[in-house]
């Protein structure tokens, strides 16, 4: 049994127990991520949980977007009447370049369509560029309300903030509306279905003054190296704060029981369970699982790709050096599981699933 089962129950879980399978932006491996296709297909692999990215319009409207630079996920830099909006941008100290949500009204952003991200790695998706329109929270939320109602199956969302501190910057917050979208829509309490994350803090001890919805602190990789002069391995609120603290201060066992005064779980880069050795192969499980639910906080993990980039190399299947060749990702999910994680992200949920039926079937 593992040591999710053994202590107070967890928000986290699935109802029946067992780790939930998170469709990453819907089911990205088959469509382009943070469409209505994606999320839909997403439900249909056996998805408990959908997840959009948002962002803001200048109109303030919220819509699933992985960032806010749109031009590698919209067919955007193909209209002429938008090439003025063409600029560079400091997102949390970075230099983008591009065409961001914020400077173009939701009608205008529904006049455009989404094309596939990575298409190196997901050429059959790169079929389905220009066909499908960008999201509204609003839309998402209808989405999975239809289903429920056809279905009878309760999805949960887990809506991201992205770049909560930027956004608050030039005036568009985001938790406001976020919150007020969530509980017009029906949800509220710690069992709703419903999960809000952030890779910022001061932003979650926001939200928990305006929600009992259940909250997420993300993890992003402690190892991460700066980039143009600025550090990637801190939470951005924290660099504004002049805070000393970097994600790795968040992962020690002090620094999970900081987290659990105002959030319910931590959704961790999924090498800080497993980290890889020095040849790219899976390495022993550390701490954390059992540091985090001692504090009493699920854990989430990000994110599971099929495709061989992606994999540790013993999991990689075909030609081994192939962007595009899908491996042995079941395998690499079971040892996820077996490391006592409460959910799992996911670009391919079907085999996530697959992955948890077999771990439950080898539990029981």
């Amino acid at each position: 049994m593992d040591s999710a089962q053994t202590g107070p129950k967890l928000i986290g879980r699935a109802a029946n127990g067992l780790p939930l399978v998170i469709g990453h932006r819907g089911a990205s491996a088959y469509f382009p991520e943070h469409t209505l296709a994606a999320y839909q297909k997403a439900i249909e692999l056996g998805a408990d949980v959908i997840e959009p990215d948002l962002v803001s319009t200048k109109d303030g409207v919220l819509v699933a977007r992985h960032e806010n630079e749109i031009g590698g996920t919209t067919n955007v830099a193909s209209k002429p009447e938008f090439a003025a909006r063409k600029t560079t941008k400091l997102i949390d100290g970075q230099p983008v370049t591009g065409w961001f949500t914020e400077d173009f009204s939701y009608a205008e952003l529904k006049t455009l369509r989404a094309r596939e991200r990575i298409p190196a790695n997901r050429p059959d998706n790169a079929r389905y560029n220009d066909q499908f329109e960008i999201p509204s929270l609003d839309e998402v939320i209808a989405l999975v309300k239809a289903h429920e109602q056809r279905s009878g199956q309760r999805i949960a969302i887990y809506p991201e903030t992205k770049h909560p501190s930027y956004f608050q910057s030039i005036g568009l917050s985001l938790e406001e509306p976020l919150v007020k979208t969530l509980h017009a829509a029906g949800y509220h309490g710690k069992q709703a279905p419903v999960f809000i994350q952030s890779f910022e803090v001061a932003n979650l001890k926001k939200l928990r003054g305006m929600t009992d919805l259940p909250l997420v602190q993300l993890i992003d990789n402690p190892k991460n190296t700066p980039a143009n002069g600025m550090p990637r391995n801190v939470p951005w609120d924290f660099y504004l704060a002049r805070d000393a603290r970097t994600y790795a201060d968040l992962t020690t066992a002090e620094g999970l029981r900081e987290i659990a005064r105002y959030a319910d779980a931590v959704g961790p880069y999924k090498e800080i369970i497993i980290p890889r050795t020095a040849d790219n192969h899976m390495g022993t499980p550390s701490s954390f699982v059992r540091d985090a639910h001692a504090a009493g906080l699920g854990v989430h993990i990000w994110t599971l790709r099929p495709e061989n980039p992606f994999l540790p190399l013993e999991f990689r299947q075909g030609d081994a050096a192939s962007l595009s060749q899908r491996g042995d990702i079941v395998a690499e999910v079971m040892a996820y599981l077996r490391a006592g994680v409460d959910g799992v992200f996911s670009d391919d949920p079907g085999l996530l699933r697959s992955a948890v039926q077999k771990f439950a079937a080898q539990r029981d």
